[in-house]
Order: structure tokens, then C-alpha cells, then sequence
């Protein structure tokens, strides 16, 4: 059975087909904007992907960009029908990382740097619900609840048969060093990261403190890669309430160069299990 359609990856496609056709065209924004009779920025929030295009839509852009080729046209107008439809995400509210979760879902590779904490899709669920509880100033219990549900779910994609997720992960000291929750929670996380370390498709390095000065102090960042277009990727820089997206190739390009420097600089996977065992013997000293 084929899989379904990933509604985010089909609105950023179908974005990135539409700002081509405006660009040959010739046309600003805000001239297309004034002949569909709508505002400027709707536009640029079709263009970025940022919000579903409806199939009218697209027949009308299309005829404004003067394309008329039917089969063009079709094509798009399926991928409007198919970024209308919702994510297995979608039922749990308006998620603030709900952008980020379609394309984690759809994506084939991931490579990470996490400088503060375990990432998510690495969290044990006593790690997690602490994160959760630490984290967001007055959770409800219902908010923190759905958190931590969303939170588990994504991590499906790392365990799926079919297509596991490939990860590339680089974890700062400071992740392991850093107590959430209690001795007892770090202990069982940090037995979880060396299990998985295991699985074929997850590499894990451990950058230590001994590493000095590096290129990833300035924060978290994450490259997603997708197997339809390999050559194509997004990088995420985490932020408080939005996270920032950089779909540039010479942006992509500059934090793949950073990853690469950063996991040469940290640990080898056999020197990182052993360097997280160590540490996962401190906090084990540290339980009653």
C-alpha cells in the first residue's frame, strides 16, 4: 500500500511550484495579491507553505502565471487537495510544533546537535514528562498530558520497519550532566540513549567539555533530509514559541558543514557508550 500523502511536505511543494511560476512570470507578490483580490501576505503564506492552497486557488494562480498545460495544472491542484488533509497530529489541538512534526515524519535522515537536553525523540517517558512539566511555565495536566502523548508518538518514526529514521545525533556534555527530574531519571535515560545507540540506523557521539570552544554554541539545530529529493533539506533552529526554518542550499550546506565539524570534534560511537555508562554509573551512585 503506498503511503499517505504527508499534508506539510505537499503545502511546502506545492509553495515552492507556485513561487516559481510567479517569479517566470514576472509578477511581485502584491500584483497577485490585488488580482485574486486578496492580501499580500495570504500569498506568502501559500508560497512559504504555510497554510493549506485550496484546488480554486491554484486554478486561478495558474491562470494569472499563464500556465496551460493541463497536466501541469492537475498536478497541482492534487497536491492542493492532498495539503489540505490533516497529519495524525492534527486531533491533538494546534500543536506549536506542528510544522516541525510533519516534516519530521516525512523525513528519511535526520542530524541533530543538542547542546541542553536529550532530544525529544531520544526521551524515555519519565525524561519527557519532566521536560514537559520544567519547561512550560503552569502546564494543566491536560496540556502536559497531550505534550507528552504528541511527544511519544514522534517517536514511532525511529522505530517504524518499513522506514526507520536514520539519525546522526551530537549530544553535549551538558545533556548528560544536567538533572531532569531526578538521579533516577537520568539514570533510566541515559540507559535508553546506549541501548539505542545500538540500533544500525542511530549514531550517537558525545561532544565533552574537553572539546573546548566549537562551531554549535550558539545553539540546538536539526538538518532534515527526505528520501523523494535527497538533494533538497530544511534546517530548524529551535526557538521559544516559533521555530526558525532555513530552506536555502547555502544555508543547508552551511550547517551540514558545522554537523560534520562537530562530530569530529566529539567522541567515536564506542568512546561515546562508554563515556555515557560512566556517567550513567554517577547517577546511579546518587539513588537511595
Amino acid at each position: 500500500m503506498a503511503a499517505k500523502p504527508n499534508p506539510t511536505i505537499r503545502r511546502r511543494r506545492l509553495g515552492a511550484e507556485l513561487r516559481q511560476l510567479r517569479l517566470a512570470s514576472g509578477l511581485k507578490s502584491k500584483e497577485v495579491a490585488e488580482r485574486l483580490m486578496v492580501s499580500q501576505p495570504k500569498i506568502s503564506h501559500l508560497e512559504n507553505g504555510n497554510r493549506a492552497t485550496s484546488p480554486r486557488d491554484v486554478r486561478d494562480l495558474c491562470a494569472i502565471y499563464g500556465v496551460t498545460d493541463q497536466q501541469v495544472i492537475d498536478s497541482l491542484m492534487e497536491m492542493a487537495r492532498e495539503s489540505g488533509e490533516r497529519g495524525w497530529w492534527h486531533p491533538y489541538g494546534g500543536h506549536a510544533d506542528s510544522a516541525y512534526i510533519g516534516l519530521e515524519t516525512d523525513a528519511a535522515s535526520l542530524h541533530t546537535y543538542a547542546p541542553m537536553m536529550v532530544p525529544e525523540l531520544l526521551q524515555t517517558p519519565a525524561y519527557a514528562q519532566a521536560v514537559i512539566e520544567e519547561t512550560i511555565p503552569l502546564p494543566t495536566a491536560e496540556q502536559a498530558a497531550t505534550r507528552l502523548k504528541v511527544r511519544l508518538r514522534r517517536q514511532h518514526r525511529i522505530y517504524d520497519p518499513a522506514r526507520p529514521l536514520h539519525l546522526q545525533v551530537v549530544l553535549d556534555e551538558s545533556a548528560l550532566r544536567r538533572v531532569i527530574g531526578s538521579p533516577a531519571i537520568m539514570r533510566g535515560q541515559l540507559e535508553h540513549l546506549n541501548a539505542l545507540s545500538a540500533e544500525p540506523h542511530i549514531t550517537m557521539r558525545v561532544l565533552p567539555y574537553t572539546a573546548g570552544a566549537h562551531p554549535g554554541l550558539p545553539g540546538q539545530f536539526s538538518i532534515l533530509q527526505f528520501a523523494e529529493n535527497p538533494q533538497v533539506g530544511v534546517v530548524h533552529l529551535e526557538r521559544f514559541a516559533n521555530g526558525l526554518y532555513l530552506e536555502k542550499p547555502s544555508d543547508v550546506q552551511y550547517y551540514s558543514a558545522m554537523h560534520d565539524h562537530l562530530q569530529t570534534r566529539a567522541l567515536d560511537p564506542a568512546g561515546t557508550r562508554d563515556f555515557i555508562a560512566d556517567a550513567t554509573k554517577t547517577y546511579a551512585a546518587l539513588q537511595p
